[in-house]
């Protein structure tokens, strides 16, 4: 077992948002990459689409998802499955940051991680 921190001193700006990405971890290896996401307070993110299945899970406060030109709220315990191909964006027009992890996927990540799992069990 192998625990790691959030690291907020350490986060990096990405699609509009401050965020500590899940890989590299040499000790895991995993179908899918994330992100602990923090998107400051009166903040909205990049709009933005792309090929893969993706997950957000809100963590704590609450946002919008925009999502196709569509609000909906978001609050910490939802969970959302965005599509591929989506174009999507998170809106935080509260006082407070919102925080949520994102988690993506494509079929070649899947392919990539059975090729890691079959070496490693040889």
């Amino acid at each position: 077992m192998e625990i790691r921190t959030l690291d907020r001193a350490g986060l990096t700006e990405a699609y509009g948002l401050d965020s500590e990405r899940l890989l590299p971890w040499p000790a895991l290896n995993a179908p899918f990459e994330g992100a602990w996401c923090v998107l400051r307070a009166g903040k909205v993110s990049t709009p933005h689409s792309h090929h893969d299945y993706e997950i957000f899970i809100a963590m704590t406060g609450r946002a919008k998802l925009r999502v196709d030109g569509e609000d909906v709220p978001f609050a910490a315990g939802d969970i959302v499955h965005l599509p591929p191909g989506c174009t999507h964006q998170v809106v935080n027009d509260t006082a407070e940051d919102f925080e949520y992890y994102g988690v993506w996927w494509d079929s070649a990540m899947s392919e990539e991680f059975l090729a890691r799992h079959r070496k490693r069990s040889r």
